[in-house]
């Protein structure tokens, strides 16, 4: 974390939202496909080095991936126009969470399946969700109430279904819910073996993201009436940085003697409590910027500090290096 706010800490608000925030994020499916598809066991010329030169190596193949993904994106969603504004921005979130979908909730399923050789099933995952996402982002997301707005480009807006804002956030919302059954080990749905294989498993685990993120979604934004931006910041985004603290960095270690579901319930609460203590320290170290609409300078900020900046970070540091040099390498 202090790697990442040094980090950040380089760039100012118009550059670091923009470009540096949709740079990383550009990395972060193909860091999600080497951690969870590979576990970081392939590619072998990486995995046969010692720490930290595999880590380094497993690293520089997330940049490599994330140099081609940046341009075709910036181009397709983007209109090429410079620095990336709402649209490729908002389009390239949203390829982190179906990767997420794709790889954790189908288990990589049906391309471990159609591939045996586990390098083609992960760089085919790979396209096929950023296929996909570009797909149901233009069936979902619209920027009509953003007409008149200096960001907004007429021939780049999908027309889709809803409100863009509200679209991204019951996204993360979705994705919220995916942490929180992890912090059950999938309690129940591990009392019924039938559900217990793909592709059932990936079409139940959806089926509850989707139900209690709408429900969520509901309570916080058309109940209580939260603005979808702050309800984002201060509801799903705390909870998922807290959940790769918890079941990442610390290895669910914290909860270990408990069983499910006291188990699940005691990791839901830690996640809750230390993502939200996060978030504000985050929010105290954060430059003096403008919160709320029309530009949420704050909440743009705060989001891609957190999981644009030190959510890959974190993974680089678990999962690639394995904690080197604070534990030994193997």
């Amino acid at each position: 974390m202090a790697v990442s706010l040094a980090f950040i800490s380089i760039f100012d608000f118009p550059v670091f939202g923009s470009w540096v925030a949709y740079l990383m994020i550009c990395i972060i499916p193909a860091q999600i496909m080497i951690g969870v598809t590979w576990g970081t066991n392939r590619p072998e010329f990486a995995t046969k080095q010692r720490q930290p030169i595999r880590g380094l190596l497993q690293a520089a193949l997330t940049i490599a991936a994330g140099a081609i993904v940046a341009p075709t994106y910036l181009a397709i969603a983007g209109g090429n126009l410079t620095p990336p504004g709402p649209v490729p921005s908002h389009a390239i979130i949203v390829s982190v969470i179906i990767t997420f979908w794709a790889t954790i909730i189908f288990g990589g399923w049906p391309f471990k399946t159609l591939f045996k050789n586990e390098i083609a099933a992960g760089v085919a995952l790979l396209v096929v969700s950023y296929a996909v996402n570009f797909l149901l982002f233009r069936l979902f997301f619209d920027y009509g109430f953003m007409k008149g707005a200096p960001v907004y480009v007429e021939s780049l807006d999908p027309h889709g279904m809803f409100n863009a804002l509200s679209a991204l956030v019951f996204y993360v919302t979705c994705l919220s819910i995916m942490f929180l059954l992890l912090s059950f080990d999938l309690w129940p749905l591990t009392k019924f073996p039938a559900l217990m294989r793909q592709p059932v498993l990936g079409l139940v685990w959806t089926a509850v993201c989707i139900g209690l993120g709408a429900l969520v979604f509901w309570i916080g934004v058309n109940w209580i009436g939260t603005d979808v931006m702050i309800f984002m910041v201060n509801v799903p985004i705390p909870f998922i940085f807290g959940s790769i603290i918890v079941l990442n960095m610390l290895q669910n270690s914290l909860t270990a003697g408990l069983t499910q579901p006291l188990k699940g319930v005691a990791n839901a609460l830690l996640v809750a409590v230390i993502g939200t203590a996060l978030a504000q320290l985050y929010r105290l170290l954060a430059p003096v910027l403008h919160s709320g609409p029309p530009s949420y300078d704050l909440e743009i900020w705060l989001a891609s500090a957190l999981l644009a900046v030190t959510f890959p970070f974190l993974i680089f540091f678990a999962e690639f290096f394995k904690f080197w040099p604070l534990a030994k390498s193997e």
